[in-house]
């Protein structure tokens, strides 16, 4: 089982340590640029003065600070690389925009379609695209479907569908107007 927190540790280790600190005893340098890839952290990773051998953070002199959505992505390469059934992530795309939180979430359909994996989010957007969707509520799976059973049941997760989506729809006519 591999987890990755909404708020990951940030270990003050270079990226390519950061990845493998999993299984540090295999250390396979094609595993970890897969890893890398398939959490889309290469692309910042690849752009870090020594690459793979940054060292991240800045506790120690000449550390190299992530933002919030590349921490998550370097946590998430370490769940891949630890090559597990069963995933688990809460809230993976909190620091994300919405275009990389499309991309990466495309990605990872793909790259799990062998494994179990559980999303715990509050994001609609990140939920809809779950084959299984369990509402919770004071601790109680309420209601459990795909997105259009859910929206066709018209119970809590359709009500709040269309609060979250009506209140962007505000937002977006308000910054426009």
């Amino acid at each position: 089982i591999s987890a990755m927190f909404q708020h990951p540790m940030k270990y003050q280790f270079s990226a390519r340590y950061n990845i493998t600190l999993s299984e540090i005893d295999k250390k396979d340098p094609k595993r970890v640029r897969e890893a890398a890839k398939g959490a889309g952290a290469d692309t910042f990773i690849e752009k870090l003065p020594e690459e793979y051998e940054t060292q991240l953070g800045r506790y120690f002199q000449g550390g190299h600070e992530l933002s919030g959505g590349e921490w998550q992505r370097v946590a998430l390469a370490r769940a891949y690389y630890r090559d597990s059934q069963i995933l688990i992530l809460d809230e993976p795309t909190s620091h994300m925009d919405s275009w990389n939180q499309n991309e990466w979430l495309e990605r990872f359909r793909r790259l799990a379609e062998q494994q179990t994996s559980l999303i715990i989010t509050h994001r609609f957007t990140t939920a809809m695209r779950a084959d299984i969707i369990h509402v919770m509520h004071e601790g109680k799976i309420v209601e459990s479907g795909s997105h259009d059973e859910l929206m066709a049941l018209d119970g809590r997760y359709a009500r709040s569908w269309r609060d979250q989506t009506r209140q962007a729809e505000s937002r977006t006519t308000n910054t426009v107007a």
